[in-house]
């Protein structure tokens, strides 16, 4: 039985964030799936974040325990070097490890969004899905692999961000661009999973819906640039979002 919150005409095509997030929580099901999912994905990043600092901080030695001894003239200035060096590496280190591992985390758990994505639409649908392939290990096997690819391309899209956001003035604003279009592939994923969709065909559906791409991937392109936080509400909100995408996408196809 649909839900009357997502009863619309044939003409409304587009639902509403805060409709999804209703539909989300009438659904104790979809709503308890959520939280195990933000659970393991945080226990995941933690994990790996702490593995990661391990290791960096295991290449490093002790290179940054205690200051260069000098005793020349310039001894401060080296000191003072030594110091700026030791604060932006521990910066740098960090945020960088922490994201690696939130991105190793949503490929590792991306068989359970496909799972959200495919139990959403079985139930806006009425139990019935438009190419159901069934659990197997093949499947969840396929899931992962889709998962990292779409990470890997993430990598590929920070470092093209990076080179762009040296362009002037229309630099910052493509950069945006680039990352809310990321950001709903990263979505439309796990719905086209179930149709076991290549990633060539996900990119066409995002130009092809272009519109709608940008609509779906623009508020968790905003939380991207939320420094540090972004990647923790991300992890909170990536049910929602898996949500969200899963009725827009079948409310087109």
């Amino acid at each position: 039985m649909t839900t009357p919150a997502l009863t619309r005409s044939p003409r409304e095509k587009w639902i509403p964030l805060h409709v999804s997030l209703a539909f989300l929580l009438k659904s104790p099901r979809l709503l308890g799936w959520s939280v195990l999912l933000v659970v393991l994905t945080g226990g995941l990043t933690w994990l790996g974040y702490l593995e990661a600092i391990h290791l960096v901080d295991g290449w490093t030695g002790s290179f940054f325990n205690q200051p260069p001894e000098t005793d020349a003239w310039w001894g401060w200035l080296v000191i003072k070097g030594w110091l700026v060096l030791k604060y932006l590496f521990l910066a740098v280190s960090r945020v960088t490890a922490f994201y690696l591992a939130f991105l190793t985390a949503y490929c590792v758990t991306c068989p359970g969004y496909v799972f959200l994505s495919t139990a959403t639409e079985k139930k806006y649908l009425g139990g019935v899905l438009t190419a159901e392939q069934g659990l197997s290990l093949r499947g969840v096997m396929t899931d992962l692999v889709e998962g990292c690819k779409i990470g890997l391309l993430g990598l590929v899209v920070t470092v093209i961000a990076l080179v762009v956001n040296f362009i002037p003035v229309v630099g910052q604003g493509l950069v945006f661009l680039l990352y809310t279009f990321y950001s709903a592939l990263m979505f439309v994923d796990y719905p086209t999973s179930n149709r076991r969709w290549s990633l060539g065909q996900k990119i066409s559906w995002i130009n092809a819906h272009r519109t709608r791409a940008f609509r779906l991937g623009l508020l968790p392109a905003l939380i991207t640039l939320i420094p540090i936080i972004n990647i923790l509400f991300m992890a909170l909100l990536f049910p929602l979002f898996t949500v969200h995408t899963t009725l827009n996408f079948i409310a087109v196809e």
